[in-house]
């Protein structure tokens, strides 16, 4: 019996430095693990600020050339319409000018007309006027006479604050 407890004695004190070994190094693995993890984790944060900047950055960048590039085109129409102009009569060149503002005085004139009679038909079919009018002034025409005066004085408000 005694050479049973010596033997495993001797093979558990023989094999206790690993047992030890074994222990401390999964405690050092676990330790090295963690720092590895919040140095990780430090590092995804810093690059996800200096990603977040730099893409901002980018942004700017693309809506400057976007600026830059929307401009240069105005600058080339206004260009071409100029050079067409060249060694026309004042009357083509006063057409000309004039197709856009008529384009919007029809369309205008078209809305009021076609409220009219829509409001008019409404009231003569005994349809309430607010109701006629929540039906003939909606949003979407609401929004396109807003884009037509938009388009006119809005444009103008700009060239002038840019003048100033």
């Amino acid at each position: 019996m005694l050479t049973l407890l010596s033997t495993l004695a001797s093979f558990l004190t023989g094999g206790l430095p690993k047992l030890l070994e074994l222990f401390k190094d999964r405690g050092d693995k676990k330790h090295e693990l963690e720092m590895m993890r919040i140095s990780i984790e430090r590092e995804t944060q810093m690059a996800e600020r200096g990603f977040v900047a730099q893409q901002r950055i980018e942004e700017i960048r693309a809506d400057a050339a976007a600026a830059q590039a929307a401009a240069s085109e105005r600058l080339a129409l206004y260009k071409h319409d100029t050079d067409i102009g060249k060694g026309a009569s004042q009357w083509v060149i006063g057409l000309r000018a004039s197709v856009r503002p008529v384009i919007t005085y029809c369309m205008f004139f078209m809305l009021c007309t076609i409220n009219g009679f829509g409001c008019w038909y409404a009231v003569k079919q005994g349809v309430p006027f607010d109701d006629a009018m929540s039906m003939l002034w909606d949003e979407d025409t609401q929004a396109l006479f807003a884009s037509i005066i938009a388009f006119w004085f809005g444009s103008q408000a700009f060239e002038s604050r840019a003048r100033r």
